[in-house]
């Protein structure tokens, strides 16, 4: 069943930006989608409590790549607790929209941004140990 994509979503598909590894990453984080199978690997490079780089490598569909793509976008240069207020319904309003079977997977940068931010301040941070 094919879906319908807004132009927007193939753009960030055909070109996605911040493709990649970052070598020196402070955060690598790894989350998996249990729906459809799709994986994402965001890569964050932190300076001064703000997103310095952030890359990433996604095996998935069309929707996760568009989703992580834009993620990225978002996020560089923002302080982390900006970047933290960033969600799945944001992702998709600044896509302009995705199929409603496709929704899910614009939680998997997202998620794994917080999943990175929280070990992170773990690690890092004696007070949240």
């Amino acid at each position: 069943m094919g879906y319908e994509f807004n132009e927007k979503v193939i753009e960030h598909f055909e070109n996605p930006r911040n493709v990649g590894e970052i070598e020196d990453a402070d955060i690598v984080e790894t989350v998996g989608s249990p729906v459809c199978g799709d994986m994402l690997t965001l890569y964050i490079k932190l300076k001064d409590d703000k997103v310095e780089d952030v890359k990433f490598k996604t095996f998935g569909c069309g929707a996760a790549i568009a989703t992580s793509s834009i993620f990225t976008e978002m996020v560089k240069g923002k302080t982390v607790d900006e970047a933290l207020k960033i969600t799945s319904d944001v992702v998709v309003d600044a896509l302009g929209g995705l199929p409603e079977k496709k929704v899910h997977c614009s939680l998997l940068a997202p998620d794994a941004f917080h999943n990175a931010i929280e070990k992170y301040k773990k690690e890092h941070d004696p007070k949240e140990q």
